[in-house]
């Protein structure tokens, strides 16, 4: 694999939690990358959404083409679309007919203000030094009770994929620690699934879902 590439930190404190490299594809296959056929939602998002009340307030982390945001505002729940893209938000904007706010994981900040944070296959491009802080940034932007699942690429050493695209390839067992190492969280369930990827074929996922104390 690659070898791996972050931008500067911002600051002495906090290792930055994005990869400039990852943002660059991104940007450039914003459009094919929403014009992709996509049948439904993610497959795993019912599953996170039966731990909340109707209507719940929804934070999702990496939005992409939008397509989990849409499903979850048809079924009445208060959603707060974000890419770290500015050009996939504006693809997701396209689809959802609303804004979608540009903000990176490590530009996550306030408390206590959602009853969800939902982040399919966005957080495995967070650096493994920033990764602690990023889930923390989550756990305090939960209400006390509130749920978080996110979806991971399974392995076992982060680096490279053939398109340059970086990935914290996480076992369960150490995305698990990685989890209680950052914040006091409930476990709910840690799955492992055969999933698709964005350079064809299938493989091996794992998704969490953790909620925070109450």
């Amino acid at each position: 694999m690659k070898a791996i590439m972050t931008a500067p930190a911002n600051n002495a404190f906090e290792p930055v939690a994005h990869d400039l490299e990852t943002l660059g594809f991104y940007a450039d296959q914003a459009r094919a990358y929403a014009e992709r056929a996509r049948d439904g939602p993610s497959q795993r998002l019912g599953a996170f959404l039966e731990h909340l009340s109707t209507a719940a307030r929804i934070l999702e982390l990496g939005c992409g083409d939008g397509r989990d945001s849409e499903a979850m505002l048809a079924l009445g729940f208060d959603v707060d679309p974000t890419d770290g893209v500015a050009l996939m938000a504006r693809q997701a904007e396209a689809r959802l007919g609303r804004p979608v706010r540009v903000m990176r994981f490590d530009e996550l900040d306030c408390t206590a203000i959602y009853d969800g944070v939902w982040a399919n296959a966005s957080l495995l491009h967070i650096p493994r030094p920033a990764f602690p802080s990023v889930v923390a940034r989550i756990y305090q932007a939960l209400k006390p009770g509130g749920v978080h699942a996110a979806s991971y690429k399974a392995g076992e050493a982060e680096g490279r994929d053939g398109l340059g695209r970086y990935f914290n390839y996480f076992s369960a067992g150490a995305l698990v620690d990685a989890y209680r190492a950052a914040a006091d969280w409930e476990f709910l369930s840690v799955e492992q699934h055969v999933g698709g990827d964005y350079e064809g074929g299938t493989r091996p996922w794992i998704t969490i879902t953790v909620r925070r104390s109450v």
